[in-house]
């Protein structure tokens, strides 16, 4: 009875440890990844934190250019810079703007209980909907978890969750804990790209 009463505790604790954005904050306050194309590296992904537990303001830089090869000129880039603010574990507002291929977004929300698909908060994979960060819009999703895998990082390998989430944005996404340490997603033209930390 007492081992039966420690793994229903444990269980239902164990989604505690992932129901907090400040869970997916790093130490270092930083979270960068290489995005990694055909074997080439296109470009960066990178998240800042300033802050402390469930009150943090987080900014995020994606920069990708893909480039023809033999002459060098781009043939696709994505920019997009944005800036969440949490309070109290919850989105108390983000604004973006996104150069998708020469297309612009600019948006601003308020508050809302909606994650946004900016892929650091591990929060995303107890979601069945996220805040398209583009354009504003709300996106179905479902979430299923593939298990642990090993993970190769900058810094060595790391034993991580992997989760697949399909629907209105598809990802497959990988957690050590509650910090986010691999993304891999199909291109429009198939190709697969993979965020890779540094």
């Amino acid at each position: 009875m007492t081992r039966l009463l420690t793994l229903l505790t444990a269980l239902a604790l164990a989604p505690a440890a992932i129901a907090s954005p400040g869970a997916s904050v790093p130490a270092s306050g930083r979270l960068a990844f290489d995005v990694i194309r055909k074997d080439r590296d296109i470009g960066d992904y990178v998240v800042t934190f300033r802050g402390s537990g469930d009150d943090v303001t987080v900014d995020i830089a994606t920069d990708v250019k893909v480039k023809v090869p033999v002459i060098g000129v781009s043939a696709y880039r994505f920019s997009q810079t944005s800036t969440e603010t949490w309070r109290g574990g919850q989105l108390a507002g983000l604004t973006s703007r996104t150069d998708d291929n020469g297309t612009p977004h600019d948006i601003r929300v308020g508050a809302t209980s909606l994650i946004p698909a900016s892929l650091w908060n591990a929060d995303m994979v107890r979601s069945s909907a996220v805040l398209n960060t583009i354009d504003g819009s709300t996106d179905p999703i479902s979430v299923s978890n593939l298990g642990t895998e090993n993970v190769a990082t900058g810094s060595g390998t790391v034993a991580a969750t992997h989760y697949a989430l399909r629907g209105g944005l598809n990802r497959d996404l990988w957690y050590a804990g509650a910090t986010l340490v691999h993304v891999r997603f199909a291109a429009e033209d198939g190709s697969q790209v993979d965020y890779v930390m540094r």
